[in-house]
């Protein structure tokens, strides 16, 4: 199955008439994301705060997997950056925040075919959160109205090894602290090493799911958001052999 654009408009039209229609779209050829409402056009409207207002937390992270099933399968859209440039000059209403590491193999907004406005994204290496990371997701949620907090971690992590080898490097070892949490969780088989493939895979799925646990730990303003179900939080691990994100809460 090939996946087009998905036309916002009508999406949020279908989602808040209730009628819950699937995302994915079929298409025989090129031409079917013209075909369906308004094309590419429809396909790159900007997100304002009258549509971000229309989206659930669930529908925010469906638009996330959606978007990465495009990216995945080479059909991602491409829209008028610098239009978009203009349209968000004034103000903006991401719908999501994503957490990341710094990975250059792991940029959010192309990971998840997003446009300009559409999602904030905080990275650091090791996608984990501290003070400032978590004021911002804050702003994100409680000021901005983003409905969803996603956690990325991803595979072959540098800073996974190098927390998992105990590396000693200026500012970097205490940064590697905040992986320890998931070290110290993870069962062992093996060596404790960076070479140990399977292990250094299942420390960097912990430390996302440790995060997000961490996020509403720490901040009551985010927790009291989810607790309302105005705001979701999802860990998530993309794969940069293939490109693809599995979503693992």
């Amino acid at each position: 199955m090939t996946h087009v654009a998905v036309d916002r408009r009508q999406f949020f039209g279908t989602f808040a008439a209730g009628a819950g229609a699937a995302l994915t779209l079929a298409a025989a050829g090129p031409a079917a994301a013209d075909n369906h409402g308004g094309g590419a056009a429809a396909a790159c409207a900007t997100m304002t705060p009258d549509l971000q207002k229309t989206i659930t937390p669930d529908q925010a992270i469906e638009m996330l997997k959606e978007g990465n099933a495009r990216f995945v399968a080479g059909t991602t859209v491409n829209c008028d950056l610098m239009a978009q440039v203009k349209d968000t000059a004034g103000g903006q209403a991401p719908f999501a925040v994503v957490v990341g590491c710094i990975d250059s193999r792991v940029p959010p907004e192309l990971v998840f075919d997003q446009q300009i406005g559409d999602i904030f994204a905080a990275r650091v290496a090791g996608n984990f959160v501290n003070t400032d990371i978590i004021g911002s997701l804050e702003f994100a949620t409680a000021v901005a109205g983003s409905k969803a907090i996603v956690i990325l971690a991803h595979s072959s992590c540098g800073a996974v090894k190098g927390a998992v080898d105990d590396v000693k490097l200026g500012n970097l070892t205490a940064m590697l602290e905040n992986i320890q949490p998931a070290i110290d969780q993870t069962p062992l088989t093996g060596e404790k090493s960076s070479k140990n493939t399977d292990y250094v895979e299942a420390v960097a799925t912990k430390n996302a799911e440790l995060t997000v646990d961490n996020l509403l730990a720490r901040s009551e303003v985010i927790k009291g958001l989810v607790d309302s179900g105005d705001v979701k939080i999802v860990a998530a691990k993309h794969d940069v052999a293939t490109g693809k994100v599995t979503f693992l809460s």
